[in-house]
């Protein structure tokens, strides 16, 4: 085997002769393997000391270029096909939406019963769930959402009310809502920023929604941030 290792002879001598070749080389019966070959090291210390090509870092910068967009445009991708799941309701004029994952049930209006010296605006009392006493807030309140004075647009010609049930890390909360249309999916790429109001602190963003074919006006509904508002609820009710 000739020692030196030339840009000619470089993958030429252990990819054809050696181990990775016919292992026709002479020298396989004294080291072996190629590894324990000078002619293997030598080739490693030549690939190593060799001058670097004139474009090598104009190559890398373009192929790293590519990588990075192609990762941003991944994860845009990723962000415009992320569908929300979320159940759409209404308390007074506001159209709110919170996910879907923490509702545990829908009920119809019961008593609520208050609690002596605890009862306030936000925490209304206790209210039976099934025949499990659960507390019941007022979610206007705490989102200081303003009383409808006058008539409200409403989906349908007859309007339920209804008791929500939320639970989450084994909090539960009941809450009446004014109108209930359900279950809705939106795409993450679809939440505005919300504006300055009372209600902007629990709102992740505004979506608009159109709940029918024949409404021909949009509704634009708040996302609310559930993390938030179960924290606010146990420090503030609890």
């Amino acid at each position: 085997m000739n020692p030196i290792a030339t840009p000619l002879n470089i993958e030429r001598c252990w990819n054809f002769i050696g181990i990775e070749g016919d292992r026709s080389c002479p020298q396989l019966a004294t080291y072996t393997h190629c590894r324990n070959c000078p002619v293997y090291s030598t080739a490693g210390r030549y690939l190593l000391e060799r001058s670097i090509p004139e474009d090598y870092r104009h190559q890398w910068t373009e192929l790293l270029a590519k990588s990075r967009a192609d990762e941003n445009s991944q994860i845009s991708h990723a962000l415009r096909t992320t569908q929300i799941t979320v159940v759409i309701f209404r308390l007074q004029r506001e159209w709110l939406a919170l996910s879907a994952q923490i509702f545990k049930e829908i009920s119809p209006p019961s008593v609520v019963h208050t609690l002596p010296h605890r009862s306030n605006q936000i925490l209304r009392g206790l209210v039976s769930i099934r025949g499990e006493l659960r507390l019941c807030i007022s979610l206007s309140h705490l989102l200081n959402l303003e009383v409808a004075d006058t008539a409200v647009q409403t989906l349908s010609p007859v309007v339920y009310s209804r008791l929500v049930v939320l639970e989450k890390a084994d909090k539960t909360w009941v809450f009446a809502v004014d109108e209930l249309y359900g279950v809705h999916q939106f795409h993450q790429d679809e939440l505005q920023d919300p504006p300055k109001s009372l209600t902007q602190t629990y709102t992740k963003g505004l979506f608009h929604w159109q709940p029918g074919v024949s409404q021909e006006r949009s509704h634009s509904v708040s996302y609310l941030d559930e993390e938030l508002l179960f924290t606010t609820l146990a420090r503030k009710v609890l």
